[in-house]
């Protein structure tokens, strides 16, 4: 099955040498079940020929907003409907999550509760998952046909489901702490306020559960339709 990535942000260049770029981020995340990957830097607007170029469809994070003027938004979300409309396989992750839902009639806008950075819990469904958040931005108006499959108090749209070929989610199953621990020294200083970040360093240690999400993800992707 070829699992192609959209990729929508860069890893910060000192993270690289540790853990590549995006793009091979999620091939590690997704590693051991089978998969041929295909990325496309889509923020360089490097986009697919079509929808019809992957079996199943990522789209990653970024440090990008999904409401801002860039010209690779408007036509990813055209990807996006066109991968909705032909069935395939689709799952998003922070921005991915967010670009999703405003491609299919949502809204996505900065926070007015601030940021939720580092090891975080969410319930969905009857269990509770820690992962990793990174992000002010959130959907606050959902699509017509997006169903919430779990959240928490300060992102109650945190995981969402539209039909049975599109998963989303606002967590980041694919960074570890010390990814978090490169971001907070990287981007975090002087963007997030720093009660939050020291917080979240404080929190490194905490087992996350993104093994849990990657199986699940693979399990999505795989699944019979």
């Amino acid at each position: 099955m070829k699992i192609g990535i959209l990729q929508t942000g860069h890893a910060p260049d000192t993270l690289q040498g540790a853990y590549g770029d995006y793009d091979l981020v999620y091939q590690r995340l997704l590693g051991g079940h089978g998969f041929e990957f295909a990325a496309f830097a889509v923020l360089d607007n490097q986009f697919p020929e079509g929808a019809e170029d992957a079996d199943g469809w990522i789209i990653t994070g970024s440090r990008h907003g999904a409401y801002e003027n860039h010209d690779w938004i408007a036509p990813l979300e055209d990807l996006i409907r066109d991968i909705v409309v032909q069935e395939r396989p689709l799952i998003g992750v922070c921005f991915g999550h967010q670009i999703i839902a405003q491609a299919l009639g949502g809204k996505v806008e900065k926070f007015d509760g601030g940021w939720a950075v580092g090891a975080t819990e969410y319930r969905v469904g009857d269990e509770t998952v820690t992962l990793n958040a990174w992000h002010q931005d959130q959907v606050t108006r959902l699509p017509e046909n997006a169903c919430v499959l779990g959240g928490n108090e300060f992102c109650k749209y945190a995981f969402l489901g539209y039909g049975d070929t599109v998963w989303t989610l606002q967590p980041h199953p694919e960074y570890d702490a010390g990814f978090i621990d490169g971001l907070i020294t990287t981007r975090g200083r002087g963007a997030v306020p720093d009660n939050l970040l020291d917080a979240a360093l404080n929190q490194l240690a905490v087992p996350n559960d993104n093994d849990e999400i990657a199986e699940k993800m693979a399990a999505f992707f795989k699944k019979r339709r």
